[in-house]
């Protein structure tokens, strides 16, 4: 338990005040008057108090405008390619084990977005830089764009759609955020251009989700998967997994023909 002496101190550290010789402005007050030296309206009124026309003045404004978002845009660059050097690992953390139809166990491990993300933000803050979400949704799509800004004010964004992710016997509301889920992290891996450790397809060509693709099964197709994985009775998360994905919503639409044959044949055989 500390005494009344530490109590005192640690007050005393946080109140104590910059000390600034005479006649010297504290840091603050020097850093705020940098500032507005180089403000817009500070430089107008430099210019006018001097004789220059108005027209003149407003070209020389917008050449500044031009060039520091042009410094910007190389500082955020500077800064990906700083963070890229010391890039985390990211590795799949959440698992996922089932009794498959044969009796046997199959499991796996994917990325979870939440530890991802802490991961890849906790570097991104070290370089100035920072990361978020926005979503829309619109033709029975969801989008998630995924921006990532530097201190400087320069952005970059991606992103990605899908339909709703109705598998499983998940509500309305429950599609929604599935989707909205993987599209984060698929958005925040392709815009830093990092995988999960491991992560790779042994040669069957690569995912597009990953690649910045917009490409997903139609909102009718996720309908009709849905519809035969339910007519078929097969073991949903086996099939899932033939197909590299952990949602039907998040298919490629390269892989939706490969997806049909199993399920047609299941529900043949079944009416047999």
């Amino acid at each position: 338990m500390e005494n009344v002496e530490d109590k005192i101190e640690k007050f005393e550290q946080r109140n104590t005040l910059e000390v600034v010789p005479l006649g010297e402005d504290p840091k603050w007050l020097k850093e705020m008057k940098e500032k507005e030296q180089n403000s817009p309206a500070n430089i107008m009124r430099i210019a006018l108090t001097h004789g220059q026309d108005l027209d003149k003045v407003e070209k020389m404004l917008e050449l500044q405008i031009k060039w520091e978002a042009n410094e910007a845009k190389k500082a955020y660059h500077l800064a990906m390619a700083e963070f890229k050097k010391n890039a985390p690992t990211i590795k799949r953390t959440k698992k996922v084990t089932y009794t498959t139809d044969k009796g046997g166990t199959t499991e796996y491990w994917h990325a979870d977005l939440g530890v991802s993300a802490e991961e890849i933000n906790k570097e991104l803050a070290n370089q100035g830089l920072s990361s978020t979400w926005k979503t829309s949704q619109g033709d029975a799509k969801i989008t998630v764009t995924c921006i990532i800004t530097h201190k400087h004010g320069h952005s970059e964004e991606t992103s990605l759609s899908a339909g709703a992710d109705n598998s499983g016997g998940k509500n309305a509301i429950q599609g929604i955020g599935s989707t909205i889920f993987y599209l984060e992290r698929y958005t925040l891996f392709a815009l830093t251009g990092l995988a999960p450790h491991g992560m790779d397809d042994d040669g069957k060509g690569s995912d597009p989700q990953l690649e910045g693709s917009n490409d997903f099964i139609s909102e009718a197709q996720l309908k009709t998967l849905t519809g035969k994985v339910k007519e078929s009775k097969i073991n949903e998360k086996a099939f899932l997994v033939s197909l590299g994905v952990e949602t039907l919503s998040e298919l490629p639409a390269s892989k939706y023909n490969k997806a049909l044959i199993p399920l047609n044949a299941r529900i043949k055989q079944n009416k047999k």
